[in-house]
């Protein structure tokens, strides 16, 4: 019996079977048929069978999974359960880089199992976890193994981006085009879908819900048959520079090498940019069109950020019949000017109620309403409240003037600027010292840094109360000036889109003759119907 059998000799004598769990893992980058999936299986079987104290419980095997993270490791996580609920007493595995990559879950995991008598034999590492110095030599094996993997994923990623550079495509079929081969090949049945998208979004001047809509109603299927048209699959589509030839990569990145969570690409890492890479489904003329459009729709007429334009009520403007939010929609008149509205969420993705192909009730048959109005029954509301704006300024006012007033008596300048004196007439014996040899460079400079800093924090400290004495003594205007502003802000501020993102809870849409207007913190709602607010 080799030292992997002797483990735990009293567990042994105390049981006549040994329950054995055996871990394998192929990795995504390994092709030696020698460590293949199946050959690492029967390995295990053939083992186990060898030793008559053991019985084999069972083989717990993940293929094509990176061993840096154990998250997605489904084989590797119910393996680890089964030995908690009592079903093994001992693992096995090949090695190290086998079991994780990642040290944190070497230890992790190993600690664990030990705490409730299951050790893990590293075969080819010659480790058995519940040995006394397992665990330093288990810490620096599974050290070496990381970095080994971090290095890898650095070759990886290096080699990509060189391939990307080169014209080589990294990514999945898409709508309208195959790509085979790191290449881009177009499918012509999802080109025509891309046209006619185009078509719309630009020719017909059609919002991505309205086109979303009209794909479905005609029961034209989507790339995946999985995803159903939505806003946001045509909104992806229009902005797809591939559309028209070119290639963008790397628009995402990962970050750590052991989480392999991919995050999108804001700058931290440079693009892989390719103008006329592969054959264009529509015109760069239409693309770029399709830009202008997204861009105008996106930025109000008076060239606010499209943020604080296009969100002001979003989530709080509601439907009062299926109770969904109502979405921003943006339209273009003659004039070139953008009209913006509000329509509820169920009423723009399908329309007027109905009764869809897989026999559900969608739809929604409730009114919008435009921005303006939004804004104006806003409007009504402020005006409502019983707030002294006069009392707000005026405590504000008490709070600025105590401080503008504040005395600076506690601070001497004289005192100060002899100090600086003194301490000038010292820097002068300093340089004689220094010339006559009684103190050395070193000291010198040392000294004479330390004065200068003196010097520069008194007249620093002076220079703060010159401008303090000129502000109190201008303060009779300053105060009337900070008064001033304050009003012109208080009174802004009840017509002010922000303000009312602020104040209110929720806008509740029955019909145009019907809006409930609820506003936080206060226990009262609002009813608007034909331009006259009243209190409930």
């Amino acid at each position: 019996m080799n030292r992997y059998e002797k483990l735990n000799q009293e567990k042994l004598l105390q049981k006549k079977t040994f329950r054995v769990g055996a871990y394998c893992r192929v990795s995504t980058d390994n092709e030696d048929q020698a460590n293949s999936f199946e050959s690492q299986q029967r390995y295990f079987k053939e083992y186990i069978n060898r030793n008559p104290e053991w019985q084999l419980t069972e083989i717990f095997a993940d293929e094509g999974i990176s061993g840096t993270n154990t998250k997605k490791r489904k084989a590797f996580n119910r393996m680890i359960d089964s030995a908690k609920n009592g079903d093994l007493d001992l693992i096995i595995t090949k090695e190290i880089s086998r079991f994780a990559r990642n040290t944190l879950d070497s230890i992790y995991y190993t600690r664990e199992l030990k705490k409730i008598g299951v050790g893990v034999i590293f075969m080819n590492d010659n480790i058995n976890t519940l040995e006394p110095d397992a665990e330093l030599r288990l810490t620096i094996m599974s050290s070496i193994a990381q970095e080994e993997s971090r290095k890898t994923s650095e070759r990886v990623k290096w080699g990509q981006t060189r391939r990307m550079e080169q014209g080589v495509v990294f990514g999945r079929d898409m709508l309208g085009y195959d790509v085979r081969g790191g290449e881009m090949f177009i499918n012509e049945e999802g080109a025509k879908i891309v046209r006619l998208i185009f078509d719309k979004f630009v020719n017909e001047n059609k919002g991505c819900h309205t086109i979303a809509r009209e794909l479905r109603e005609a029961g034209i299927k989507s790339h995946s048959h999985q995803v159903s048209w939505s806003n946001t699959v045509i909104l992806r589509i229009v902005r797809n520079e591939k559309y028209c030839g070119d290639l963008v990569q790397k628009k995402t990145y990962t970050p750590d090498y052991l989480s392999h969570e991919k995050k999108y690409n804001r700058g931290q890492e440079e693009f892989v940019v390719i103008k006329n890479h592969h054959e264009p489904i529509i015109s760069r003329e239409m693309f770029d069109r399709a830009g202008a459009i997204l861009e105008s729709r996106a930025v109000s007429p008076e060239r606010k950020s499209k943020h604080s334009n296009r969100y002001a009520f979003s989530g709080k403007i509601k439907c009062a019949r299926c109770e969904t939010s109502y979405v921003a929609r943006y339209k273009k008149r003659k004039d070139g000017s953008i009209s913006k509205s509000w329509r509820c969420c169920e009423s723009s993705k399908f329309g007027a109620p109905h009764i869809d192909k897989a026999g559900n009730q969608v739809g929604c048959d409730s009114e919008s309403i435009r921005n303006n109005d939004a804004l104006y029954i806003m409007g009504l509301v402020v005006d409502n409240l019983n707030f002294n704006k006069e009392v707000i300024v005026s405590n504000l006012m008490n709070v600025i003037k105590d401080v503008v007033s504040r005395s600076t008596d506690s601070i001497d300048i004289e005192s100060l600027q002899a100090k600086i004196n003194q301490t000038e007439e010292k820097q002068k014996k300093l340089i004689d010292l220094y010339t006559s040899g009684n103190i050395t460079k070193e000291e010198f400079l040392e000294i004479r840094d330390k004065c200068s800093a003196e010097i520069q924090e008194h007249k620093e400290l002076i220079g703060s109360v010159d401008k303090q004495n000129l502000l109190v003594a201008e303060q009779k205007n300053l105060i009337k000036d900070i008064n001033d502003a304050l009003t012109q802000m208080i009174a802004k501020s009840s017509h002010d889109e922000e303000f009312y993102r602020n104040i209110l809870d929720k806008m509740v849409i029955h019909s145009r003759d019907h809006i409930d207007v609820h506003l936080k913190l206060l226990p009262h709602k609002w009813s608007y119907a034909l331009e006259k607010l009243t209190e409930q």
